[in-house]
């Protein structure tokens, strides 16, 4: 058995705060700020790149901070346990293929929903960032895309979500599982869902095999960064 196996096997947290931070992330956080505060936002900015990116900097914040609270405080963790740690140089070939992969199925869903269901891949951020286009709005969209969601939805959703269900269930119900969670909290995007859903398998996927979940953010930033580029060229 390896180190990263081991790793897996067990984690230090407990149904009690697993559901905890699941009621902090599928009710909590919707209804108050994605909903309730991204509305007033909107309403007082008139801009729902800017009212979307503020409400994705305080999601950001209290996903972090009742992760902290929650999880690692009480047990006195490092954030190692969340998979904030060094991987194998000989990874990077992984990533690369990874990468490659999860760019050209997204392409290859849009596709085919686009043929199918005529749901295309635009959202209102995209939409807004699109007909509003400066250096300063697209600035701030590849921050929020590229930067800030790659690093806390990774943590959350691989280093602790994942981690957790692969020590009670294995490896196939864990990436499906977290990768579904991950999915539903990306409502009401739904023409990204399946995008979301390949993902967050892929992501799952390269913490299990490296052991760190910065290859997974290293991926999920690449290719949100890739989407707001060829949003602005578009």
């Amino acid at each position: 058995m390896n180190n990263h196996e081991s790793f897996f096997l067990k984690s230090p947290w407990t149904w009690k705060e697993l559901l905890k931070l699941l009621t902090l992330v599928l009710v909590i956080v919707p209804i108050f700020i994605e909903y309730l505060l991204k509305e007033y936002l909107l309403h007082v900015l008139q801009n729902d790149l800017y009212s979307g990116t503020i409400v994705g900097l305080i999601m950001s914040f209290i996903f972090m901070f009742g992760l902290y609270i929650i999880a690692m405080k009480p047990h006195n963790l490092s954030w190692e346990e969340v998979g904030l740690k060094k991987f194998s140089n000989k990874y990077w070939g992984a990533i690369f293929g990874w990468t490659v992969v999860v760019i050209v199925t997204s392409i290859a869903i849009v596709v085919v929903m686009d043929a199918l269901l005529e749901v295309g891949s635009e959202n209102t951020k995209t939409d807004s960032l699109q007909s509003r286009m400066t250096l300063l709005n697209f600035l701030i969209g590849f921050v929020s895309a590229a930067i800030i969601s790659p690093l806390y939805e990774e943590i959350f959703y691989r280093g602790f979500l994942y981690r957790f269900l692969r020590s009670k269930f294995g490896i196939l119900i864990s990436m499906l599982g977290s990768s579904f969670i991950f999915m539903i909290v990306h409502i009401p995007t739904f023409n990204t869902l399946p995008i979301n859903f390949i993902s967050g398998i892929v992501f799952a996927w390269t913490y299990e095999k490296s052991g760190s979940i910065i290859p997974a953010m290293i991926i999920h930033a690449t290719f949100n960064g890739l989407a707001i580029i060829l949003t602005a060229l578009g």
